[in-house]
């Protein structure tokens, strides 16, 4: 599959123009809201800040918001890819993987047994109950004679995503209390988030980053297909075990710090495929710009749907992939 952009200049001027994009949104996103801040003002507020209410707005809600938005999209964007790339499945995301519901899971059990409230208590426990399901997934995906196969692995993330969705539902019933203290978490929000739950599982999302990065290669030989990867002397079983750790790393870190937002991973590989086409050196950075611009402007959109309350931007982002979902499924079925 070729893309859009063909040549290598085409391609860098892409990556030039969407890295500009992205640093305009983020200002949009520092400017525009319910308290409107003015692009002045923003700029005071880096230059001369003054205490203001304005400023302090900027400085302790938006620009983390507007961080938080640009990272968690380019990973699940990225993490996205990776899984379409190990399963050879259209459809894969991490929401599929069952890390979302892994991480919300876990959640769920630290507020209706253990009495957890905070915030940054539910950074760390979303991320281990992201990184415990990928595991179980991976072993599952694993079991047998043929190993690691991209049906068992989606079959086992497909299971593991309900498994976990049910039991979820099932504690929120019997506990009403934690239902409200998780529920707005649950539908995926990066609204008043601090910028401490990002540096919290930034390092982790940069290792990601940087080793999606350096599987592009082998990603590029493993789309060519297992028997041909491993007639090329590679070691198929550990290039997809470490594109699930890496997964693991983005995903569960984006879940970590946002909660579960859907179709990122799901839309955004298909978009930049379609822009560059299947090499993994040029698709992996088109994804991680593509998915940040789409989640800040899914954020950005969010706070005007009714304001002056909010929507959760993971409700924005369904109503931007649930048809896209329906496309792909069609056009694999004709």
């Amino acid at each position: 599959m070729r893309g859009i952009l063909q040549s290598k200049s085409s391609k860098c001027w892409g990556l030039l123009v969407s890295t500009v994009l992205v640093v305009i949104l983020i200002g949009c996103s520092i400017v525009y809201g319910l308290t409107e801040i003015g692009w002045a003002v923003a700029y005071e507020a880096f230059t001369n800040f003054n205490g203001s209410n304005e400023h302090i707005i900027v400085h302790q809600n938006r620009l983390p918001r507007a961080l938080i938005a640009a990272a968690v999209g380019a990973s699940l964007a990225v993490a996205g890819a990776l899984l379409q790339g190990i399963t050879r499945n259209p459809l894969a995301s991490p929401s599929m993987f069952g890390i979302n519901a892994g991480a919300g899971f876990a959640i769920v059990v630290a507020v209706s047994l253990f009495s957890i409230t905070s915030l940054t208590a539910f950074t760390w426990i979303a991320f281990l109950g992201a990184a415990l399901t990928a595991c179980v997934v991976y072993i599952l995906g694993s079991a047998g004679r043929d190993g690691l196969t991209p049906i068992k692995l989606t079959l086992a993330g497909a299971a593991m995503a309900a498994l976990f969705a049910s039991l979820t539902q099932g504690l929120l019933v019997l506990n009403e209390r934690a239902l409200e203290e998780v529920l707005f978490w649950l539908a995926g929000s990066v609204e008043g988030r601090k910028l401490e739950a990002l540096t919290a599982v930034l390092p982790y999302m940069a290792g990601g980053w940087a080793g999606a990065m350096l599987m592009a290669p082998k990603m590029n030989v493993l789309h060519l297909g297992d028997d041909v990867a491993q007639g090329l002397g590679q070691r198929v079983w550990l290039v997809k075990g470490m594109a699930i750790i890496i997964v693991v790393l983005l995903a569960g870190g984006s879940v970590a710090v946002a909660g579960p937002i859907v179709f990122i991973g799901l839309v955004i590989p298909h978009i930049a495929r379609g822009l560059v086409g299947v090499d993994y050196r040029w698709l992996l950075p088109y994804c991680a710009l593509l998915g940040a611009m789409l989640l800040l402007v899914a954020d950005i959109a969010a706070r005007y749907v009714i304001m002056p309350r909010e929507v959760p931007v993971g409700v924005m982002t369904a109503f931007i992939g649930a048809p896209f979902l329906i496309y792909l499924a069609r056009k694999g079925v004709r």
